[in-house]
Protein backbone atom coordinates (compact mmCIF):
# COMPACT_ATOMS: atom_id res chain seq x y z
CA UNK A 1 0.00 0.00 0.00
CA UNK A 2 1.13 3.40 -0.46
CA UNK A 3 1.99 5.32 2.51
CA UNK A 4 3.32 9.07 2.26
CA UNK A 5 4.55 11.30 4.70
CA UNK A 6 4.29 15.24 4.86
CA UNK A 7 7.17 16.22 7.62
CA UNK A 8 7.51 19.91 8.37
CA UNK A 9 9.42 20.81 11.24
CA UNK A 10 7.45 23.26 13.68
CA UNK A 11 9.53 26.32 13.46
CA UNK A 12 8.08 28.58 11.64
CA UNK A 13 4.44 29.49 8.95
CA UNK A 14 3.92 27.23 6.50
CA UNK A 15 4.56 28.60 2.96
CA UNK A 16 3.28 27.56 -0.80
CA UNK A 17 6.87 25.70 -1.19
CA UNK A 18 6.12 23.47 1.77
CA UNK A 19 2.59 23.14 0.88
CA UNK A 20 3.37 21.88 -2.53
CA UNK A 21 5.30 19.54 -0.81
CA UNK A 22 2.55 18.69 1.36
CA UNK A 23 0.25 18.05 -1.45
CA UNK A 24 2.02 16.01 -3.68
CA UNK A 25 2.35 13.55 -0.89
CA UNK A 26 -1.47 13.76 -0.11
CA UNK A 27 -2.72 13.40 -3.63
CA UNK A 28 -0.20 10.40 -4.25
CA UNK A 29 -1.72 8.61 -1.23
CA UNK A 30 -5.12 9.31 -2.37
CA UNK A 31 -4.73 8.48 -5.89
CA UNK A 32 -3.42 5.10 -4.86
CA UNK A 33 -6.00 4.47 -1.68
CA UNK A 34 -2.95 4.62 0.79
CA UNK A 35 -2.11 6.32 4.11
CA UNK A 36 -1.08 9.85 4.58
CA UNK A 37 0.71 10.97 7.51
CA UNK A 38 1.30 14.21 9.59
CA UNK A 39 4.54 14.11 10.94
CA UNK A 40 5.96 17.31 13.07
CA UNK A 41 9.56 16.92 13.36
CA UNK A 42 10.12 18.68 16.79
CA UNK A 43 13.32 17.06 17.43
CA UNK A 44 15.03 20.69 18.09
CA UNK A 45 13.60 22.01 21.38
CA UNK A 46 15.07 25.61 20.77
CA UNK A 47 13.18 26.37 17.26
CA UNK A 48 10.36 24.07 17.61
CA UNK A 49 7.54 25.85 19.09
CA UNK A 50 3.85 24.12 19.40
CA UNK A 51 1.74 27.33 18.35
CA UNK A 52 3.57 26.98 14.70
CA UNK A 53 2.56 23.08 15.11
CA UNK A 54 -0.79 24.12 16.01
CA UNK A 55 -1.12 26.26 12.54
CA UNK A 56 0.14 24.06 10.43
CA UNK A 57 -3.01 21.83 10.88
CA UNK A 58 -5.14 24.74 10.89
CA UNK A 59 -3.20 25.03 7.67
CA UNK A 60 -4.34 21.78 5.93
CA UNK A 61 -7.07 21.70 7.23
CA UNK A 62 -8.50 24.70 5.73
CA UNK A 63 -7.46 23.23 2.43
CA UNK A 64 -9.18 19.76 3.39
CA UNK A 65 -5.60 18.20 3.31
CA UNK A 66 -6.69 15.63 6.35
CA UNK A 67 -4.20 13.44 7.54
CA UNK A 68 -4.25 9.73 8.13
CA UNK A 69 -2.42 9.56 11.41
CA UNK A 70 -0.22 12.30 13.19
CA UNK A 71 3.19 11.28 14.28
CA UNK A 72 5.51 13.41 17.12
CA UNK A 73 9.46 13.23 16.54
CA UNK A 74 9.50 14.03 19.89
CA UNK A 75 8.25 11.32 21.39
CA UNK A 76 10.14 8.58 19.14
CA UNK A 77 13.41 9.75 20.63
CA UNK A 78 14.76 6.35 22.21
CA UNK A 79 14.18 5.08 18.62
CA UNK A 80 16.82 7.01 17.38
CA UNK A 81 19.06 6.27 19.90
CA UNK A 82 18.53 2.67 19.55
CA UNK A 83 19.31 3.21 15.86
CA UNK A 84 22.24 4.87 16.26
CA UNK A 85 23.26 2.06 18.67
CA UNK A 86 22.92 -0.11 15.83
CA UNK A 87 25.05 2.31 13.76
CA UNK A 88 27.78 2.14 16.29
CA UNK A 89 28.46 -1.77 16.73
CA UNK A 90 28.41 -1.95 12.65
CA UNK A 91 31.33 0.68 13.03
CA UNK A 92 29.27 3.29 10.65
CA UNK A 93 28.93 5.94 13.30
CA UNK A 94 32.08 7.29 14.60
CA UNK A 95 32.65 10.02 17.55
CA UNK A 96 34.09 13.28 16.23
CA UNK A 97 35.36 16.07 18.25
CA UNK A 98 36.08 19.32 16.09
CA UNK A 99 34.80 22.68 17.12
CA UNK A 100 32.55 25.02 14.45
CA UNK A 101 35.85 26.89 14.34
CA UNK A 102 38.57 24.08 13.50
CA UNK A 103 35.86 22.75 11.21
CA UNK A 104 35.98 25.90 9.51
CA UNK A 105 39.60 26.33 9.17
CA UNK A 106 39.68 22.88 7.79
CA UNK A 107 37.31 23.53 5.26
CA UNK A 108 39.20 26.90 4.36
CA UNK A 109 42.50 25.08 3.87
CA UNK A 110 41.31 22.54 1.53
CA UNK A 111 39.78 25.16 -0.80
CA UNK A 112 43.32 27.46 -0.52
CA UNK A 113 44.33 23.90 -1.68
CA UNK A 114 42.16 23.88 -4.63
CA UNK A 115 40.40 20.34 -2.70
CA UNK A 116 36.53 19.95 -2.19
CA UNK A 117 36.15 20.71 1.43
CA UNK A 118 35.21 17.49 2.75
CA UNK A 119 35.94 16.20 6.14
CA UNK A 120 39.02 13.98 6.47
CA UNK A 121 37.85 11.88 9.03
CA UNK A 122 40.95 12.59 11.20
CA UNK A 123 38.35 11.30 13.92
CA UNK A 124 38.51 7.74 12.61
CA UNK A 125 42.49 7.72 13.66
CA UNK A 126 41.99 8.33 17.49
CA UNK A 127 43.12 6.49 20.10
CA UNK A 128 40.17 5.30 23.05
CA UNK A 129 42.49 7.24 25.17
CA UNK A 130 42.90 10.49 23.39
CA UNK A 131 39.04 10.18 22.88
CA UNK A 132 38.76 9.85 26.79
CA UNK A 133 40.85 12.97 26.78
CA UNK A 134 38.84 15.03 24.57
CA UNK A 135 35.62 14.06 25.78
CA UNK A 136 36.86 15.89 29.02
CA UNK A 137 37.39 18.86 27.75
CA UNK A 138 34.40 19.29 24.77
CA UNK A 139 31.61 18.14 23.17
CA UNK A 140 31.72 15.01 20.67
CA UNK A 141 28.97 14.82 17.88
CA UNK A 142 28.94 11.93 15.78
CA UNK A 143 29.07 11.34 11.76
CA UNK A 144 28.42 8.11 10.00
CA UNK A 145 30.44 6.43 7.67
CA UNK A 146 29.58 6.92 4.14
CA UNK A 147 30.88 3.72 1.71
CA UNK A 148 32.40 4.48 -1.65
CA UNK A 149 30.58 3.60 -4.27
CA UNK A 150 28.43 5.49 -6.35
CA UNK A 151 25.00 5.76 -4.57
CA UNK A 152 21.89 5.58 -7.47
CA UNK A 153 18.20 5.59 -7.54
CA UNK A 154 15.68 6.20 -10.39
CA UNK A 155 13.60 9.31 -9.32
CA UNK A 156 10.14 9.45 -10.01
CA UNK A 157 10.59 13.12 -11.74
CA UNK A 158 14.12 13.87 -12.35
CA UNK A 159 15.11 10.12 -13.86
CA UNK A 160 18.07 8.60 -12.71
CA UNK A 161 19.91 9.97 -10.01
CA UNK A 162 23.60 9.32 -8.89
CA UNK A 163 25.31 11.08 -5.86
CA UNK A 164 29.23 10.02 -5.19
CA UNK A 165 30.01 9.96 -1.83
CA UNK A 166 33.80 10.85 -2.10
CA UNK A 167 32.48 14.33 -2.52
CA UNK A 168 30.63 14.59 0.57
CA UNK A 169 31.31 14.79 4.28
CA UNK A 170 30.56 12.06 6.70
CA UNK A 171 27.30 13.48 7.60
CA UNK A 172 26.78 14.67 11.38
CA UNK A 173 23.70 12.68 12.74
CA UNK A 174 24.03 13.66 16.61
CA UNK A 175 25.10 16.66 17.67
CA UNK A 176 27.42 17.49 20.61
CA UNK A 177 24.50 18.39 22.71
CA UNK A 178 22.80 15.07 21.81
CA UNK A 179 20.32 16.28 19.56
CA UNK A 180 19.56 13.66 17.19
CA UNK A 181 19.47 15.48 13.16
CA UNK A 182 16.77 14.78 10.19
CA UNK A 183 19.19 12.91 8.23
CA UNK A 184 18.80 9.67 10.64
CA UNK A 185 15.64 10.40 12.52
CA UNK A 186 13.67 10.63 8.85
CA UNK A 187 15.39 7.21 7.94
CA UNK A 188 13.81 5.92 10.89
CA UNK A 189 10.51 7.24 11.33
CA UNK A 190 10.02 6.31 7.34
CA UNK A 191 11.26 2.60 7.71
CA UNK A 192 9.45 1.96 10.94
CA UNK A 193 6.29 3.97 9.74
CA UNK A 194 6.34 2.27 6.24
CA UNK A 195 6.62 4.80 4.21
CA UNK A 196 6.97 3.82 0.73
CA UNK A 197 7.28 7.29 -1.23
CA UNK A 198 8.76 10.34 -0.21
CA UNK A 199 7.99 13.50 -2.28
CA UNK A 200 10.55 16.59 -1.41
CA UNK A 201 11.96 19.40 -3.08
CA UNK A 202 15.35 19.16 -4.83
CA UNK A 203 17.53 20.77 -2.29
CA UNK A 204 17.60 17.53 -0.77
CA UNK A 205 19.02 14.87 -3.49
CA UNK A 206 22.18 15.09 -1.90
CA UNK A 207 20.67 14.21 1.34
CA UNK A 208 19.03 11.31 -0.18
CA UNK A 209 22.19 9.87 -1.50
CA UNK A 210 23.40 9.95 2.02
CA UNK A 211 19.84 8.63 3.45
CA UNK A 212 19.81 5.62 1.59
CA UNK A 213 22.84 4.71 2.59
CA UNK A 214 21.70 4.74 5.86
CA UNK A 215 18.32 2.79 5.15
CA UNK A 216 21.06 0.19 4.24
CA UNK A 217 23.23 0.15 6.72
CA UNK A 218 19.97 -0.28 9.41
CA UNK A 219 18.89 -3.27 7.63
CA UNK A 220 15.79 -1.32 5.29
CA UNK A 221 14.71 -0.82 1.96
CA UNK A 222 14.77 3.01 0.85
CA UNK A 223 11.78 4.25 -0.18
CA UNK A 224 10.56 5.67 -3.58
CA UNK A 225 11.89 9.14 -4.43
CA UNK A 226 10.71 11.88 -6.30
CA UNK A 227 12.17 15.46 -5.79
CA UNK A 228 10.07 18.29 -7.05
CA UNK A 229 11.55 21.55 -8.06
CA UNK A 230 11.90 24.68 -5.85
CA UNK A 231 9.23 27.00 -5.97
CA UNK A 232 10.97 30.77 -6.25
CA UNK A 233 9.20 34.46 -5.38
CA UNK A 234 9.57 37.54 -6.87
CA UNK A 235 13.01 37.97 -8.53
CA UNK A 236 13.51 34.33 -8.41
CA UNK A 237 14.55 34.52 -4.76
CA UNK A 238 13.66 31.16 -2.59
CA UNK A 239 10.74 31.08 -0.37
CA UNK A 240 11.18 31.08 3.75
CA UNK A 241 8.94 29.70 6.08
CA UNK A 242 10.80 31.60 9.31
CA UNK A 243 10.44 34.72 7.08
CA UNK A 244 6.70 34.03 6.49
CA UNK A 245 6.99 34.57 2.78
CA UNK A 246 4.18 33.97 0.66
CA UNK A 247 2.61 32.00 4.01
CA UNK A 248 -0.82 29.99 3.83
CA UNK A 249 -1.77 31.91 6.71
CA UNK A 250 -1.26 35.22 4.89
CA UNK A 251 -3.06 33.87 2.21
CA UNK A 252 -6.11 33.13 3.77
CA UNK A 253 -6.74 36.15 4.88
CA UNK A 254 -6.01 37.87 2.05
CA UNK A 255 -9.38 35.84 0.54
CA UNK A 256 -7.51 33.53 -1.30
CA UNK A 257 -9.74 30.31 -1.88
CA UNK A 258 -8.30 27.03 -0.69
CA UNK A 259 -9.14 24.81 -3.62
CA UNK A 260 -7.36 27.44 -5.98
CA UNK A 261 -4.52 27.17 -3.79
CA UNK A 262 -4.38 23.22 -4.85
CA UNK A 263 -5.18 23.53 -8.22
CA UNK A 264 -2.92 25.84 -8.69
CA UNK A 265 0.16 24.32 -6.84
CA UNK A 266 -1.27 20.89 -8.31
CA UNK A 267 -0.53 21.92 -12.03
CA UNK A 268 1.79 24.44 -11.54
CA UNK A 269 5.45 23.47 -12.99
CA UNK A 270 4.14 20.01 -14.57
CA UNK A 271 3.47 20.04 -18.60
CA UNK A 272 -0.73 20.40 -17.87
CA UNK A 273 -2.28 23.57 -17.66
CA UNK A 274 -3.53 25.41 -14.32
CA UNK A 275 -7.34 24.68 -14.14
CA UNK A 276 -10.04 25.76 -11.86
CA UNK A 277 -11.25 23.05 -9.55
CA UNK A 278 -14.24 22.62 -7.85
CA UNK A 279 -13.86 19.07 -5.69
CA UNK A 280 -10.55 17.56 -4.07
CA UNK A 281 -11.73 14.78 -6.41
CA UNK A 282 -10.59 16.23 -9.74
CA UNK A 283 -7.51 17.16 -8.41
CA UNK A 284 -6.59 13.45 -7.24
CA UNK A 285 -7.78 12.30 -10.77
CA UNK A 286 -5.77 14.51 -12.73
CA UNK A 287 -2.72 13.78 -10.71
CA UNK A 288 0.40 12.29 -12.61
CA UNK A 289 3.59 13.10 -10.65
CA UNK A 290 5.76 11.97 -13.83
CA UNK A 291 4.74 15.24 -15.76
CA UNK A 292 6.76 17.92 -13.59
CA UNK A 293 9.77 19.39 -14.64
CA UNK A 294 12.62 20.01 -13.09
CA UNK A 295 13.34 24.02 -13.53
CA UNK A 296 12.85 25.98 -10.25
CA UNK A 297 9.29 27.43 -10.74
CA UNK A 298 7.88 30.94 -10.31
CA UNK A 299 5.33 31.53 -8.15
CA UNK A 300 3.22 33.90 -8.74
CA UNK A 301 0.73 35.60 -6.08
CA UNK A 302 -1.14 37.81 -8.56
CA UNK A 303 -2.09 34.83 -10.96
CA UNK A 304 -2.66 33.34 -7.42
CA UNK A 305 -5.74 35.63 -6.44
CA UNK A 306 -6.61 35.70 -10.38
CA UNK A 307 -7.42 31.83 -10.06
CA UNK A 308 -8.88 32.20 -6.86
CA UNK A 309 -11.56 34.52 -8.42
CA UNK A 310 -12.22 32.27 -11.08
CA UNK A 311 -12.48 29.28 -8.65
CA UNK A 312 -14.94 31.06 -6.28
CA UNK A 313 -17.51 31.69 -9.35
CA UNK A 314 -17.17 28.26 -10.87
CA UNK A 315 -18.12 26.67 -7.06
CA UNK A 316 -21.63 25.37 -6.82
CA UNK A 317 -23.62 25.92 -4.01
CA UNK A 318 -22.92 23.11 -2.14
CA UNK A 319 -19.22 24.32 -1.63
CA UNK A 320 -20.14 27.27 -0.48
CA UNK A 321 -22.93 26.73 2.19
CA UNK A 322 -21.55 26.40 5.30
CA UNK A 323 -19.69 29.40 4.73
CA UNK A 324 -22.47 31.83 3.64
CA UNK A 325 -23.96 34.53 6.78
CA UNK A 326 -27.48 34.23 5.00
CA UNK A 327 -30.75 32.70 6.29
CA UNK A 328 -31.03 29.11 4.48
CA UNK A 329 -34.26 29.52 2.77
CA UNK A 330 -32.12 32.17 1.12
CA UNK A 331 -28.79 31.08 0.55
CA UNK A 332 -29.29 29.14 -3.05
CA UNK A 333 -31.23 31.87 -4.61
CA UNK A 334 -28.66 34.51 -3.15
CA UNK A 335 -25.04 31.76 -4.03
CA UNK A 336 -26.88 31.87 -7.69
CA UNK A 337 -27.23 35.86 -8.25
CA UNK A 338 -23.97 36.66 -6.43
CA UNK A 339 -21.75 34.02 -6.84
CA UNK A 340 -21.22 34.87 -10.19
CA UNK A 341 -19.74 38.07 -9.61
CA UNK A 342 -17.53 38.10 -6.53
CA UNK A 343 -13.55 38.52 -6.34
CA UNK A 344 -13.43 36.96 -2.64
CA UNK A 345 -16.20 35.33 -0.63
CA UNK A 346 -15.97 37.69 2.17
CA UNK A 347 -17.70 40.56 -0.36
CA UNK A 348 -20.59 38.72 -0.22
CA UNK A 349 -21.72 39.63 3.25
CA UNK A 350 -22.05 43.14 1.70
CA UNK A 351 -24.16 41.77 -0.91
CA UNK A 352 -26.25 40.02 1.73
CA UNK A 353 -26.42 43.24 3.98
CA UNK A 354 -27.89 45.20 1.12
CA UNK A 355 -30.81 42.08 0.51
CA UNK A 356 -31.91 42.78 3.76
CA UNK A 357 -31.58 46.66 4.91
CA UNK A 358 -31.61 47.96 1.69
CA UNK A 359 -29.41 50.99 0.39
CA UNK A 360 -29.09 54.70 -0.08
CA UNK A 361 -30.09 55.08 -3.77
CA UNK A 362 -27.65 56.54 -6.06
CA UNK A 363 -29.24 59.16 -8.60
CA UNK A 364 -28.10 61.46 -11.06
CA UNK A 365 -29.27 64.56 -11.08
CA UNK A 366 -30.37 64.12 -14.78
CA UNK A 367 -31.94 61.07 -13.76
CA UNK A 368 -34.14 62.63 -10.91
CA UNK A 369 -37.61 62.79 -12.73
CA UNK A 370 -36.86 59.33 -14.67
CA UNK A 371 -36.23 57.83 -11.94
CA UNK A 372 -39.45 58.97 -10.18
CA UNK A 373 -41.11 57.98 -12.35
CA UNK A 374 -40.10 54.26 -12.74
CA UNK A 375 -40.34 53.83 -9.29
CA UNK A 376 -44.04 54.70 -9.56
CA UNK A 377 -44.43 51.89 -11.99
CA UNK A 378 -42.43 49.08 -9.74
CA UNK A 379 -44.66 46.63 -8.93
CA UNK A 380 -45.41 45.32 -5.44
CA UNK A 381 -44.14 42.72 -3.41
CA UNK A 382 -43.21 40.34 -3.57
CA UNK A 383 -40.86 40.11 -5.97
CA UNK A 384 -39.92 37.50 -8.35
CA UNK A 385 -37.53 36.57 -11.60
CA UNK A 386 -39.84 37.53 -13.90
CA UNK A 387 -40.40 41.28 -11.91
CA UNK A 388 -37.30 42.94 -13.58
CA UNK A 389 -38.11 42.01 -16.90
CA UNK A 390 -41.52 43.41 -16.38
CA UNK A 391 -40.98 46.71 -14.82
CA UNK A 392 -38.39 47.90 -17.19
CA UNK A 393 -40.85 46.51 -20.22
CA UNK A 394 -43.45 48.81 -18.73
CA UNK A 395 -40.92 52.03 -17.78
CA UNK A 396 -39.34 51.53 -21.45
CA UNK A 397 -42.79 51.78 -22.63
CA UNK A 398 -44.16 54.66 -20.38
CA UNK A 399 -40.60 56.58 -20.62
CA UNK A 400 -38.97 56.22 -24.26
CA UNK A 401 -35.60 55.28 -22.95
CA UNK A 402 -33.72 52.15 -23.39
CA UNK A 403 -30.29 50.28 -22.65
CA UNK A 404 -27.76 52.04 -20.56
CA UNK A 405 -30.26 55.28 -20.05
CA UNK A 406 -32.47 52.44 -19.21
CA UNK A 407 -30.96 50.11 -16.87
CA UNK A 408 -28.73 51.87 -15.17
CA UNK A 409 -30.56 54.41 -13.45
CA UNK A 410 -33.03 51.54 -12.05
CA UNK A 411 -29.69 49.68 -10.83
CA UNK A 412 -28.16 52.70 -9.16
CA UNK A 413 -31.49 53.71 -7.28
CA UNK A 414 -32.28 49.60 -6.42
CA UNK A 415 -28.57 48.81 -5.40
CA UNK A 416 -26.30 52.24 -5.25
CA UNK A 417 -23.65 50.94 -7.06
CA UNK A 418 -23.05 50.86 -11.21
CA UNK A 419 -22.33 47.30 -10.87
CA UNK A 420 -23.76 43.98 -9.90
CA UNK A 421 -25.26 40.93 -10.51
CA UNK A 422 -28.45 40.29 -12.68
CA UNK A 423 -31.04 42.30 -10.98
CA UNK A 424 -33.68 39.30 -12.46
CA UNK A 425 -32.17 37.35 -9.66
CA UNK A 426 -31.02 40.20 -6.91
CA UNK A 427 -35.09 41.47 -7.09
CA UNK A 428 -36.53 38.78 -5.11
CA UNK A 429 -33.99 38.78 -2.82
CA UNK A 430 -34.36 42.86 -2.33
CA UNK A 431 -36.14 43.24 1.32
CA UNK A 432 -35.01 46.62 2.38
CA UNK A 433 -37.74 49.66 2.04
CA UNK A 434 -38.57 50.64 -1.21
CA UNK A 435 -35.90 53.49 -2.66
CA UNK A 436 -37.25 56.79 -2.74
CA UNK A 437 -36.35 59.33 -4.48
CA UNK A 438 -34.83 62.24 -1.95
CA UNK A 439 -36.47 65.82 -2.42
CA UNK A 440 -34.26 68.41 -4.27
CA UNK A 441 -31.76 70.48 -2.19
Amino acid sequence: MTTTRFAPSPTGLLHVGNLRTALMNWLMARKAGGTFILRIDDTDPERSEERYADAIRADLDWLGLHWDREERQSARLDLYQAAADRLREANRLYECFETPLELDLKRKKQLAMGRPPVYDRAALALTDAEKAELREARASHWRFLLEAGEIGWDDLIRGPERVDPESLSDPVLIRGDGQVLYTLASVVDDAEMGVTHVVRGADHVTNTGVQVQIFAALGHAAPEFAHHSLLTGPGGAALSKRLGDLSLAELREGGVEPLAVLSFLARLGSSDPVEVATDHAALIEGFDITRFGTAPTAFDADELRHHSTRTLRALPFEAVQGRLDVPEKDAPAFWAAVGPILERLDEAAEWWALCRDGVEPLIAEEDRDFVREALALLPPRPWGPETWKAWTGAVKAATGRKGRGLFLPLRRALTGRDHGPELAALMPLLRGPVPEVPPEA
